[in-house]
C-alpha cells in the first residue's frame, strides 16, 4: 500500500483528493493536515465522510507531524506558502506532488515576475518535474517533486499540444478564451465570490495578468524549443513567443471550458486535424476526442477526463479547439492522483475510474 498524506486537507482541492483516495485500492492515508481545523475530526468539518474509513481521522497541525512515515505527500496550499512546506518535506526524504504554482517554473525569473513573490528554493524548482502526464510521463516516473499543472493550463495545453507537435500553427497568434466555475478561485472568503455576486452573472477577470498565462506560454515555449532544437540556437526569454489568455468566471460550481483559436501555417482540412488529435491521444485514456458532438462541462464534471472537439473554419482560416475538464479533478486533484499512479507504477486509472456525475 502507498502511504499518502495531504497538507491542506480541508480546502476544495485537498478534500477532493481525499474523496478520490478514499476509493483508491492501493492507498492508505496517513495524515490530514489542516491549519484552520486542528484537533477536529474529519466528519465534524465534512460530514459527507461519515461512514468512510477516514471519518474519525483527526485533522493535524503541520508542526506536530513527521511526514517521513509517508511515501507521498500532496501539498494543496496557496503559492508562496507551499514553497516553504515543499522544501521542508523534501528534507524528510518524501516524494511530493505540489498543487501550487511554486514549482512549475524552472526559470525562476518568470515565476517571480508573474507571482510577485521571491522564490527561495530555485534549486528545488529545477528538480521538479511538470506534472502533465500526457506530456511528461517518463520524467514523472522517477520524480521526487512533481509540480501539478494549473487547471486552466491543463485544458489549454491538451487542446494545443498535438498541433505544436506537428508545427501546424502560428505560435504567435494563439488566443485562449476560457470559462471556469467558482470553485477554481478556492475556498477563501471574497465578496466577489459570494452567491449574490456570481449567480446570474458572468465576467472576465485578470485580463492580461492572469498567472496561468505565463504557465501556458512557458510550457508551450519549452515544447516548441524541443521540437525545433535543430533549427534554433537561442536560449533567451526575449525570443519566446507569447499568447492571449482571457479567463472568465461563470455561475457554476466546477468545470472549465476553453475555446482556443489558432492560425494554421499550412493548408489543412478538418479531417486531418481530427486524425492528428486522435493519433496523438490514442494511448491516453483520459483524453477523448469527440467527433459528432461538442464538449460540455456536464459531460466531464466528477471525472478525470478531458473532452476535446475540433473545427476548421474555412471562411476565416481559423482552427477552433474546444477543451473541457473538471477543474477540481483533471485540473487538480485527479491529475495529482494520476501523477501518483505513474510515480509508483500503478494502473494509471486507479482511483479515477468514475465517469461524469451528470445528471
Amino acid at each position: 500500500m502507498i502511504r499518502a498524506s495531504i497538507v491542506g486537507a480541508t480546502g476544495y482541492v485537498g478534500i477532493e483528493l481525499l474523496r478520490l483516495l478514499n476509493k483508491h485500492p492501493e492507498v492508505e492515508v496517513k495524515h490530514l493536515i489542516s491549519h484552520g481545523n486542528v484537533g477536529k475530526k474529519l466528519i465534524d468539518v465534512y460530514p459527507q465522510f461519515s461512514g468512510s474509513k477516514y471519518e474519525n481521522y483527526e485533522l493535524e497541525d503541520y508542526l506536530d507531524v513527521q511526514l517521513s512515515d509517508s511515501d507521498i505527500v500532496f501539498t494543496a496550499l496557496p503559492h508562496g506558502i507551499s514553497q516553504e512546506m515543499v522544501a521542508d518535506i523534501y528534507k524528510q526524504g518524501v516524494r511530493i506532488i505540489d498543487m501550487s504554482g511554486d514549482y512549475r517554473y524552472k526559470d525562476i525569473d518568470i515565476y517571480q515576475t508573474w507571482y510577485n513573490i521571491e522564490h527561495k528554493y530555485p534549486e528545488l524548482a529545477k528538480k521538479a518535474v511538470y506534472g502533465l502526464v500526457e506530456l511528461n510521463r517518463e520524467e514523472i516516473k522517477s520524480a521526487e517533486i512533481v509540480a501539478n499543472p494549473g487547471c486552466y493550463v491543463t485544458a489549454s495545453l491538451l487542446g494545443i499540444l498535438p498541433l505544436m507537435d506537428k508545427e501546424i500553427i502560428n505560435v504567435n497568434s494563439i488566443i485562449i478564451d476560457a470559462k471556469s466555475g467558482v470553485s477554481g478561485a478556492g475556498k477563501s472568503l471574497k465578496q466577489s465570490l459570494l452567491f449574490n455576486e456570481t449567480q446570474d452573472s458572468m465576467k472576465a477577470y485578470n485580463l492580461t495578468t492572469h498567472r496561468h498565462t505565463s504557465e501556458i506560454e512557458y510550457i508551450l515555449n519549452q515544447v516548441y524549443r524541443k521540437n525545433n532544437e535543430e533549427k534554433l540556437s537561442f536560449d533567451k526569454r526575449t525570443e519566446d513567443f507569447s499568447l492571449v489568455f482571457t479567463p472568465h468566471l461563470i455561475p457554476i460550481k466546477r468545470g472549465i471550458l476553453a475555446t482556443i483559436y489558432l492560425d494554421p501555417v499550412k493548408d489543412i482540412v478538418e479531417t486531418q486535424i481530427i486524425n492528428l488529435f486522435e493519433e496523438y491521444y490514442k494511448k491516453e485514456q483520459f483524453v477523448q476526442v469527440l467527433k459528432t458532438i461538442l464538449p460540455e462541462v456536464k459531460y466531464v464534471v466528477g471525472s478525470n477526463y478531458c473532452h476535446l472537439a475540433l473545427k476548421y473554419d474555412q471562411r476565416t482560416g481559423k482552427i477552433i479547439v474546444i477543451s473541457v475538464i473538471d477543474n477540481l479533478i483533471k485540473g487538480s486533484a485527479g491529475q495529482a492522483i494520476q501523477n501518483m499512479n505513474v510515480m509508483f507504477n500503478l494502473k494509471e486509472n486507479s482511483g479515477l475510474e468514475s465517469t461524469a456525475l451528470f445528471p
